[in-house]
């Protein structure tokens, strides 16, 4: 039975700061412990309180000027495009033909894609990010090798092969019978094996036909407990180009809608351009909308208003992402950083209290995922980033000026990026250690 304490500094939420008040949801503790216990959270609490509880046998690992909180949750992003993050100068269609598409075609290659899942796992680690939801490639090699190194790290993530048979160069595209057929086998495979978790994964309306659409919608009814991940309405031009498709549908969100591809955990990357009424549709079915500012902006597709999203009156789940590689960070603090910058452009302002819980409890309540990763409580599992406040001269010394918690949470959100990440604790265990000089780093597996 291995057991461990840290201390410090910790935030977590019990509630959802969009429905409630921040204050009412938003708990801290200036100086707690967190008790841990065979991968789980066995108690917290006030160290005052907590030491006398703890085993004598027990070392506690304290963190000064830092901030313990649940690991942060990537609920879409590529890892195949890990590879070409930072490419230049497109928008989402040109994107895809001239830059992702030709590196998927490498992931026939079961060494390649398991070398580039390492660093793409290594770098989400760095970043303090321990659950993620990833596309793989349409070739079940991709697959195998991201569970395989997400196995090794026993991360919490969701995966999925990549659906898509038209619309896409030859080398990537299967039919719609062997899409389900390999897609079931994965599922067999790797659904629920330890903690790797599958998504159904069409790659968008596009790159499907309606026969491929109807088996992916089959497969996921078949599947319990699975995902359903996809992109809708990211790029105007997208959404054009969906109408002149599938014209008989009433818009973009319809054409997943009657493949009978809405519902909880079915994760629809970007949704920006979606209307009111298929946001009432997605607040009806329980689907999620993952939003991904970073992207967004890079390829010009423009900016989710989440206040609006959660409005309410017809509240859609949403969570954060990265969307990597056209967002350019594995670093969930420079999206939040991106996130406050959409809602600026959508005249709200987002407070560090709202954005943190984005980052952690809202994105896995929007993946249904909560009652195991995303906040900090007794039976949780314990995903676990510290975040440290001072990496940087800048840094130390602005905080130096903040008037209290909350303002260092913000200066954290938008100044900070993986330099903050102190430590990463993946089910209880220290995988990712970043030492006492920033540029010294440790991974275990």
């Amino acid at each position: 039975m291995s057991k461990i304490a840290i201390r410090g500094t910790y935030l977590t939420y019990t509630g959802d700061p969009f429905k409630s008040a921040v204050d009412d949801v938003m708990k801290v503790e200036s100086d707690g412990i967190i008790l841990i216990e065979d991968g789980k959270i066995k108690d917290m609490g006030p160290a005052a309180q907590m030491q006398a509880k703890l085993p004598v046998e027990i070392e506690v690992i304290e963190y000064k000027d830092s901030v313990i909180m649940a690991g942060f949750i990537d609920s879409h992003v590529h890892y195949p495009q890990t590879q070409i993050i930072g490419a230049y100068g497109e928008q989402l269609i040109e994107w895809l033909n001239n830059y992702t598409f030709v590196a998927e075609q490498q992931f026939r290659d079961k060494a390649h894609a398991t070398k580039v899942a390492e660093v793409f796992l290594r770098e989400q680690l760095r970043a303090g990010t321990t659950s993620v939801a990833t596309f793989c490639t349409v070739y079940p090699e991709s697959v195998d090798a991201f569970f395989e190194v997400s196995e090794r790290y026993n991360m919490r993530n969701i995966a999925g092969k990549v659906m898509m048979d038209r619309n896409a160069p030859p080398a990537l595209t299967d039919t719609a019978k062997q899409g389900y057929d390999d897609s079931k086998a994965l599922i067999e495979k790797w659904h629920g094996r330890g903690r790797q978790m599958y998504s159904v994964t069409p790659r968008f309306a596009p790159t499907s036909t309606p026969e491929q659409l109807e088996a992916a919608g089959a497969l996921w009814r078949e599947s319990e407990g699975t995902f359903m991940q996809t992109h809708v309405s990211e790029n105007v031009n997208e959404v054009a180009w969906v109408k002149e498709l599938y014209p008989e549908h009433e818009g973009y969100l319809d054409v997943y809608d009657k493949f009978g591809l809405c519902g909880e955990r079915a994760l629809f990357g970007h949704g920006i351009h979606l209307t009111e009424k298929e946001l009432a549709r997605l607040s009806e079915t329980g689907g999620t909308i993952t939003h991904c500012p970073t992207s967004n902006f890079f390829l010009g597709s423009g900016y989710l208003n989440v206040h609006n999203a959660k409005k309410l009156e017809r509240p859609v789940r949403v969570g954060l992402a990265t969307d990597l590689g056209a967002g350019t960070s594995f670093s969930i603090l420079q999206t939040l950083n991106e996130t406050y910058k959409a809602a600026q452009l959508n005249g709200n302002a987002l407070s560090a209290g709202h954005a943190f819980y984005l980052a952690t409890r809202g994105t896995a309540e929007s993946m249904c995922i909560d009652d195991k990763v995303g906040h900090l409580a007794p039976g949780m599992e314990a995903d676990i980033v510290v975040l440290d406040l001072k990496p940087t001269q800048i840094m130390d010394f602005r905080m130096s000026f903040a008037k209290d918690f909350e303002e260092q949470l913000f200066i954290l959100m938008t100044l900070g990026d993986d330099r903050n990440t102190r430590a990463t604790y993946v089910a209880g265990k220290l995988v990712y250690d970043r030492g006492e000089l920033p540029v010294t780093a440790r991974f275990a597996a």
